[in-house]
C-alpha cells in the first residue's frame, strides 16, 4: 500500500498542492482563505502590461478565482523571463499586510541561478546602488540620491563547466537585482540578454536561468511562518545537466 505524500508548510485548513488547470501550467504551490501562491512559469508576464492583451500570472488566477467569487491581489514581483514562486493575496486588507512585510524585506526569497564563470567565494555578500533609468537598472554609487541600495547574499552550491549554480539570498527587492548585481561581478546570469550581450549566442536555455525557488513569510491573519518551494523547471535542469562535469572515472 503506498504511503500519500506528507503536507509540508502548511497551516490547518490550508489546501494541497493542486494539478495545474491554467495554460501554461500555472501550478499551484500553496492556498487557503486569505493567500495563493503560484509557480509562474518563465517568459508568463507576472502583471498584464497596459495596452496589452497577453495573459499574466495575475490575469489567470483572476479568472480562476472568479468563479468561487475571491480576488486575486498583487504582493510582490518576479521578472517576465524568470519562473518559480509568485504570491498574491485574496483581501485587501490582507494584501496590506503582506506588502509591508515585503517593505521591510523581512520574507525571504531565495533564486537559484547560473552564471558564467566560478566566483572567487563559496558565499559571499554582494551591495550594489541602482538608478532606474527606463527599462534598465544602471550601477551608481552611495552618494547618488537617486540610487537605491542593492543587497542580496548567496552561496555556491555547484560548480559546473565554466560555470556556477548558485542559491541567492536577496535582502533588498529591485527590479533585475539578481541579474544586475552578477552581471557587474562579471558572472552574468546564463541566458539574460539584457544585462550581457554575449549571452544571446546561449542556445542551451532559451530565457534566463534564474528561479525563485523559496518564499518564507508570515501569513497575514495568523500569524504563522508559510515555507513555499518550487522545485527547477525542466529546461533548467537539463542546464545544470548540460553544464555538469563527467563524473569521476568516466571519460
Amino acid at each position: 500500500m503506498k504511503k500519500r505524500p506528507r503536507k509540508r508548510g502548511f497551516p490547518p485548513g490550508a489546501q494541497h498542492p493542486r494539478r495545474p488547470r491554467f495554460s501554461r501550467e500555472l501550478a499551484i504551490l500553496y492556498e487557503d482563505d486569505a493567500v495563493v501562491a503560484v509557480n509562474k512559469p518563465a517568459g508568463l508576464l507576472a502583471v498584464p502590461v497596459p495596452g496589452s492583451d497577453a495573459p499574466s500570472a495575475l490575469s489567470l488566477l483572476s479568472q480562476d478565482l472568479k468563479h468561487r467569487r475571491q480576488r486575486a491581489l498583487v504582493v510582490h514581483r518576479i521578472d517576465r523571463f524568470a519562473s518559480g514562486v509568485l504570491l498574491f493575496a485574496k483581501t485587501t486588507r490582507d494584501r496590506d499586510a503582506l506588502v509591508r512585510q515585503f517593505l521591510a524585506h523581512t520574507p525571504v526569497r531565495q533564486y537559484s541561478a547560473v552564471v558564467r564563470g566560478h566566483l572567487p567565494a563559496k558565499a559571499g555578500t554582494l551591495v550594489h546602488y541602482f538608478r532606474r533609468e527606463g527599462m534598465y537598472q544602471k550601477l551608481s554609487t552611495e552618494r547618488d540620491r537617486k540610487a537605491a541600495r542593492a543587497e542580496l547574499n548567496y552561496t555556491v552550491e555547484r560548480p559546473l563547466r565554466a560555470a556556477s549554480l548558485l542559491r541567492v539570498t536577496l535582502l533588498t527587492g529591485l527590479q533585475n537585482q539578481i541579474r544586475v548585481q552578477f552581471a557587474a561581478l562579471g558572472h552574468p546570469v546564463i541566458g539574460d540578454r539584457k544585462y550581457s550581450h554575449d549571452e544571446a549566442t546561449e542556445r542551451r536555455i532559451a530565457r534566463v536561468a534564474l528561479h525563485a525557488a523559496h518564499l518564507h513569510f508570515i501569513h497575514p491573519r495568523s500569524g504563522e511562518t508559510i515555507s513555499v518551494e518550487c522545485d527547477l523547471p525542466l529546461d533548467f535542469r537539463s542546464l545544470v545537466q548540460a553544464l555538469s562535469p563527467p563524473a569521476r572515472g568516466h571519460l
